[in-house]
Parts: structure tokens; C-alpha cells; sequence
């Protein structure tokens, strides 16, 4: 672990230094880019200004590598940064993240002017990788082999006010064909019960009122500490947390989920009904071969009962579309699937190969035009499904979550959006009194399209809070620093369904 004494080191706090960090893949990264920025600005180290790509002191490439061209995009990047880096002397680059863990040495012999690389486990030394770059004048390459700490011991910078991610778990056991996560990221460890609830504790007495449990395989938690029940104690320990208004939690994973965590989700009033649950193929054949310890029955099992117990969830789902292997009847199974559970969105992906992945080297690689097709009829059918799903919720009066940047046409339809209960997206009315990030509405919805929902009547209820307060007092705090310091990262908070037709995550769960 490192000291706040070494991290001290990295930079003269009288000539303050600026940083910009460039975040790829999944939640997990987003969070970790979370405690680069604060790990930098601990270290006296000011954000670059928005939008100022790649013109800043130190930039950082927080990679992943669970794409088959990721390696591609990063040195792409690296390279039209080359000759910003030869004309401002002292300029700093450092990459980081799985594909960092991945290629080690190879970053810097592709690209020599990088300063540093580091893995994802030891994120906690940038600052002082940095100072010890800048000294010796040669790149650092340092890339621990397992967890010096836990992430969650760093320092953070948190990009919302009123919602937060919550690192409960790092790492993965499971061995699916198709990921290299478990390579890169380790077996899995779990944070102890106890500091999980006091970060909680401490975030909601800072005003944050929506937290997401994080995890590489959330619902096996309790699997290290030996506590198959574990997950669901966590969630009802969530439930007594006062001030505590929205619990969340990603990804799990249908072999670890378990009819008390079903249990806890119904009964702990402030666990949201939505559940992201990675269905992968419908296909009994194609989860064999992925090796997934699920078949299609088992997975619509879980979801019957989920919707026993909740009624309104609206349910998730990750979908990889030409696996190798994958016969025409294997993709009807996985289209009946998604008929028979109905999901509200479904993150659908184009199998692509991971390097160092048992599937990169199968048999049976399907022709790209096959999968294009697959995809398309899929995401048609989803599509279908998600707006007969959302036309459910007409007429139904919801609270929202005020949320902040969510709806890209707010200010053309002056409109603000937040987020139900279920996680879905809702553009509403603006109201004559003021509404903040993190305050509370109540609506009513008038219109479905497949992806959000309108409520284009009068706002029935405003409720301030102080998740509200809180987004108005850092905003308050940022207008009166120095121009030049912001920069925006991914934004923080309930992770949101993409479009069916994007798949950006990286869909490893």
C-alpha cells in the first residue's frame, strides 16, 4: 500500500500540475478512474480543463481489453499524442487497466515516449511512478501480480453527489471462454462487510442518497469469507442504513443467485426493483461451451421467481450474438429466451475475440456476416419487446431521481430526466420551482418509446433532499475554483440501460 507520505511526493504543490484521464470498459474501470483522479489530486495535481484532449500535464489511459481491437484503440491514441508530448516539455503519459496488466513490457516498446504503466493491482503508486519517471528520466513499468490493497482504501474523487458506486468485491473465479477478466483482474476478494457499510454510512452522511454495489460477480460475494448468504445480509444491512434511499448492485451472475438474495431484494424497501442478469445464449449447447454453469431452464427459473417476489422488475440482460460454434437452432434458443423473459433492455454484443481467451482459438468461428445478421434480427426483436414493455408503464405515477446530463435534449425540450425506481430513463416537464440532480419527483408518464419514457404533464410532487443539497453545494464549489481545473469523466451513478444496438459494456459478467 502506498503512503500518503510517497504520494506526496509527486508534484510541487506551488506549481499545480494538470491531469486528464481517459476511461474505457466497464463500471469497475469507471471507479478505478474514480480513485486516479483522487489519488492525483491528493498528490497536487488539478484537473485539465474540459474538453482540452489530451492538453494537460499528465494523461492517463485507464484501458481494457476484453475487446479483440483494444489494443488497436489505445495505440492509436498513444500515437496522436506523440507529438503533443514532444513540443510541451514535462508532459507526462501513463496507462493503466487491464490491457496495461495484459501487455506490460509491450506498451512501451510499441510506444517508447509513455512514461509509465501500471496494473490493476496496484493503481495506488501512479503518483509516485510519475515523480519517479520525471527524476530518472526512463519509463516505469510496475505491475503487481496480486492485490496490494484494496482499491477502496485510496482516496476518491467521485464525479456525483448523490449517487456512488461501492466496490465490494474485486476480481472473479469464474473461467468463461470468452473473458479474460479473471486473468487480468485476479481470483476474487472480498471487502469486509464491515468497511462496505461504513463507506456507505460515510457517503450518505456526505449527502449521497443511491448507491451501486460493484463487483465483477457482485452476488458471489461472501465466497472468499466463506458466507454463502453473505450477498443478501449485505443488502438487508443496506435496508438500515437511514438516509439511504436507493440500493443497487451489478453485475451478478445466475449461478450465485440464490433465493435469499431474491428475498432480500423484496423486502429491503430501499433495494431498487431492477436486477442486470448477463444471459450470455439461450442456447444450452453455446453455454457449455462458454462455460457457463447455467442452462436456459435454470436462467428463466431465476426470472419467474424474480418476478414472483417484484412484481414491476424491470429485468436486464448481456447477450453475445456468434460465439463460435453457434448453429442457427442455438441462436432460435437464444431469440425463444429472450421472447420468454422479456427484458426491459439487453446490452447485445457481436462476439468478437479476446486475446488470451480459451474462444479466441475454437473451432468454428462464425463468418462476420452471419453474426451481422443474427445480431440485427435480435436487436429487432428486443426492441419490439422493450417498447410493449415500456408501454406498460403508461399511466403509472413514479418517482424519479433527478439526474444530471441523462437526457441529451433536455434544454431544446425544456425537459429535465431522471430515473425510476426500475432504472428506467424518464424525460419529464420542467417544473415552475427549482428541481436539482438528486432531489426527488413525482410523475406521471404519458408516452413509451423503447428506450424512455415521457411525463409530459405537470410535475404532481417536488421532494428536496439532501442528496440535492449536496450536488448544489459542490456545484457551488466548483464555480468558485479557477477556471480551468474541471473535467467531466463517464458520469457516476445507477448504471444506465444503453441502447440495445450500442453494447458498450464489455460483457464479461
Amino acid at each position: 500500500m502506498t503512503s500518503s507520505s510517497d504520494r506526496s511526493l509527486a508534484v510541487d504543490v506551488h506549481v499545480p500540475k494538470s491531469y486528464e484521464i481517459r476511461t474505457y470498459g466497464c463500471q469497475m474501470n469507471v471507479h478505478d478512474s474514480e480513485r486516479l483522479s483522487g489519488l492525483l489530486e491528493e498528490a497536487g495535481y488539478v484537473r485539465a480543463p474540459e474538453g482540452s484532449d489530451g492538453d494537460a500535464d499528465v494523461v492517463v489511459f485507464n484501458t481494457c481489453a476484453v475487446r479483440e481491437n483494444a489494443d488497436n484503440r489505445l495505440y492509436g491514441n498513444l500515437g496522436r499524442l506523440a507529438p503533443r508530448k514532444a513540443s510541451r516539455p514535462g508532459m507526462q503519459i501513463a496507462v493503466g487497466g487491464c490491457l496495461a496488466q495484459k501487455d506490460r513490457d509491450t506498451i512501451t516498446k510499441k510506444a517508447p515516449w509513455v512514461d509509465v504503466v501500471f496494473g490493476t493491482h496496484n493503481i495506488g503508486k501512479l503518483p509516485v511512478l510519475l515523480e519517479r519517471a520525471r527524476v530518472q528520466e526512463e519509463a516505469q513499468v510496475e505491475i503487481a501480480e496480486s492485490l496490494e490493497a484494496f482499491p477502496s482504501t485510496l482516496p476518491t474523487r467521485r464525479e456525483s453527489a448523490y449517487a456512488a458506486w461501492v466496490s465490494i468485491s474485486v476480481g472473479c473465479n469464474n473461467t468463461c471462454t470468452f473473458c479474460i477478466v479473471p486473468a487480468l483482474r485476479g481470483k476474487e476478494k472480498d471487502r469486509r462487510t464491515g468497511d462496505i457499510l461504513a463507506e456507505i454510512e460515510a457517503l450518505v452522511g456526505e449527502g449521497v442518497s443511491e448507491i451501486t454495489l460493484l463487483g465483477q460477480n457482485v452476488n458471489a460475494y461472501g465466497s472468499d469469507i466463506g458466507d454463502r448468504e453473505a450477498f443478501s445480509k449485505l443488502l438487508r444491512a443496506c435496508g438500515a442504513i437511514e438516509g439511504l434511499e436507493r440500493v443497487r448492485f451489478t453485475s451478478p451472475h445466475p449461478r450465485d443467485f440464490t433465493d435469499d438474495v431474491i428475498a432480500a431484494m423484496a423486502e429491503t424497501p430501499n433495494v431498487m426493483p431492477q436486477l442486470h442478469m448477463p444471459l450470455q445464449s439461450g442456447s444450452d449447447t453455446v453455454l457449455k461451451a462458454m462455460r457457463r454453469s447455467y442452462r436456459q431452464e435454470r436462467y428463466l427459473g431465476i426470472i419467474e421467481k424474480v418476478r414472483a417476489a417484484i412484481p414491476h422488475a424491470a429485468i436486464t440482460t448481456d447477450i453475445i450474438v456468434g460465439f463460435p460454434g453457434e448453429t442457427e437452432e442455438d441462436f432460435e434458443q437464444t431469440l425463444h429466451t429472450v421472447r420468454e423473459a422479456r427484458f426491459a433492455q439487453a446490452f447485445t454484443f457481436q462476439y468478437s475475440k479476446r486475446p488470451g481467451t480459451p474462444a479466441a482459438t475454437m473451432e468454428d468461428q462464425i463468418p462476420k456476416e452471419v453474426v451481422q445478421a443474427r445480431y440485427e434480427r435480435l436487436v429487432a426483436v428486443q426492441e419490439e419487446i422493450s417498447w410493449e414493455e415500456n408501454k406498460k408503464q403508461v399511466g403509472r405515477t413514479i418517482e424519479l431521481m433527478v439526474a444530471e446530463g441523462e437526457g441529451r435534449k433536455d434544454g431544446a425540450t425544456h425537459r429535465l430526466s431522471g430515473r425510476a425506481p426500475d432504472n428506467r430513463l424518464v424525460h419529464f416537464t420542467k417544473p415552475d420551482q427549482e428541481v436539482r440532480p438528486g432531489d426527488v419527483v413525482t410523475v406521471e408518464v404519458t408516452y413509451a418509446a423503447p428506450h424512455h419514457l415521457l411525463a409530459e404533464g405537470p410535475v404532481l410532487d417536488v421532494r428536496r433532499t439532501r442528496a440535492g443539497d449536496a450536488w448544489e453545494k459542490r456545484t457551488a464549489e466548483k464555480a468558485a475554483k479557477p477556471a480551468g481545473v474541471l473535467l467531466g469523466l463517464p458520469k457516476i451513478g445507477a448504471p444506465a440501460p444503453l441502447p440495445v444496438a450500442t453494447g458498450s459494456g464489455c460483457g464479461c459478467d
